[in-house]
């Protein structure tokens, strides 16, 4: 039952549908934790549950920024304590990449940086080894990295250094084969190239994001999931909005909200992003107009 109602939160988060997935994770925490209290045989799969519940939970906090940033990371330390008495190799590192973002949201980038590099690499036979899910676990450690280090000040040697975790987690995608959600990652191919575009635009490189992003077709896009597909959109209007092609941005942010329209309620990057494009263009469309006023904006 506790697993079944994991698989329902985990679709519920790739789809955005982040009401219903606040309605059921409290349940489920409480259920993973009393289960993973156990002992004997079944204490592994038991706290790798617990683990995997509280990953979620981390990764739902950070939808929210720094409103929910120290309740993120509580639970993200929970979920990798939980993770290491498991001893699953997959558990860990993917509870590394919640430690990680944490790290990352309170402003400690290089130590984000770091975490996620050196869970890789200690991770990264036995990860190497099991097969698609563990590859799509080293795969999203290294854009982990990448995007931490886009989060620091632009500096030459900070862009070569984020594009470089990029291009190792581009040598894993390569090793998978394929464009696969094991685990709920979406990782692969075309998942690292989208990391690739929002690594530069997270530097304010407008015009390499948009160069980059060119090398994605749609169709590969709409292969992923809600959540990620509109993640991409949204860092399309960052991009677009830094090389002033405002009524693009506009457009992409619309799309964006009618793929997620909860990517648009109450998340402050999303909605100061809106804000912005709203302010910069001369004469608004009616449908930036309107999600605007849905973000709460004075539009």
């Amino acid at each position: 039952m506790l697993r079944r109602r994991l698989v329902y939160c985990c679709e519920a988060f790739q789809a955005c549908h982040y009401l219903a997935l606040g309605r059921e994770l409290p349940a489920l925490v409480v259920g993973s934790g009393r289960t993973a209290a156990r002992t004997g045989d079944e204490a592994a799969e038991a706290h790798v549950l617990h683990s995997r519940v509280l990953q979620l939970t981390a990764s739902f906090l950070h939808k929210y920024g720094q409103a929910t940033a120290v309740q993120a990371a509580v639970v993200a330390d929970r979920a990798l304590a939980a993770a290491e008495q498991s001893g699953d190799a997959v558990t860990i590192g993917a509870a590394s990449r919640r430690v990680a973002k944490s790290l990352a949201c309170q402003g400690q980038s290089a130590a984000a940086i770091s975490f996620a590099v050196a869970a890789a690499r200690r991770l990264q036979d036995d990860l190497s080894t099991a097969g698609p899910l563990g590859l799509s676990t080293l795969g999203m450690l290294y854009l982990s990295a990448a995007v931490s280090a886009s989060a620091q000040e632009r500096t030459a040697s900070r862009v070569r250094a984020a594009i470089e975790h990029v291009d190792q987690a581009g040598e894993v995608a390569d090793q998978q084969g394929a464009d696969l959600n094991m685990d709920w990652t979406n990782f692969g191919p075309t998942n690292v190239a989208l990391h690739r575009v929002d690594v530069l635009a997270r530097f304010e490189d407008g015009w390499s994001a948009l160069d980059a992003a060119e090398a994605v077709t749609d169709a590969d896009v709409r292969k992923l999931r809600n959540e990620r597909r509109a993640g991409h959109l949204i860092t399309l209007a960052r991009a677009q909005l830094l090389t002033r092609k405002r009524e693009a941005a506009a457009a992409s942010l619309v799309q964006a909200a009618g793929l997620a329209p909860e990517e648009f309620r109450g998340r402050p990057g999303t909605m100061a992003l809106v804000k912005d494009v709203l302010s910069a263009t001369p004469a608004p469309s009616g449908e930036l107009r309107a999600l605007a006023t849905r973000c709460g904006l004075q539009a």
